[in-house]
């Protein structure tokens, strides 16, 4: 049988301070198991639970938007071209199609003209990303929270 699988992903959160930072964390508790029997069992991670809002957005080429908050905490999958993310911290983190970010940037405190992040397109094609927002949900007050 293969080992578990490690998972990826960018975390944007924001810190007691009030800073908006980027970590990289993994995602490692899989199960394999059946979706539905009788299918094949597949490495499945922990699921989470409650009232979701899915979107597909299109930054043209070019895009860069100004410093603002994840409006609600939410995943972002690159599905083509690609796009990046700048945190309050000064790290900046480029991303394509397969990668995985986590949006929750809220409740930062304004410094000069930053707060939160800013993104945008890297490239000469559009970055298009499906975002995957939590209605009902806080964003995780540390990084790392998906595992």
């Amino acid at each position: 049988m293969a080992d578990n699988p490690i998972v990826h992903y960018w975390h944007l959160w924001t810190d007691a301070e009030g800073i908006s930072r980027l970590t990289r964390c993994q995602m490692d508790r899989f199960t394999l198991k059946s979706m539905q029997p009788p299918a094949a069992p597949q490495w499945q991670g922990e699921t989470t639970n409650g009232a979701m809002t899915t979107l597909v957005t299109i930054q043209p080429v070019g895009w860069t938007g100004t410093w603002h908050e994840n409006p609600k905490p939410q995943w972002i999958v690159p599905l083509s071209g690609c796009w990046f993310v700048e945190a309050m911290d000064g790290t900046r983190v480029e991303m394509g199609p397969g990668e995985l970010s986590f949006g929750g940037d809220q409740n930062c405190r304004e410094v000069g003209e930053k707060l939160g992040h800013q993104s945008g397109t890297v490239g000469n094609v559009p970055a298009v990303l499906m975002v995957v927002q939590f209605d009902d949900a806080p964003a995780p007050t540390a990084p790392c929270a998906f595992r």
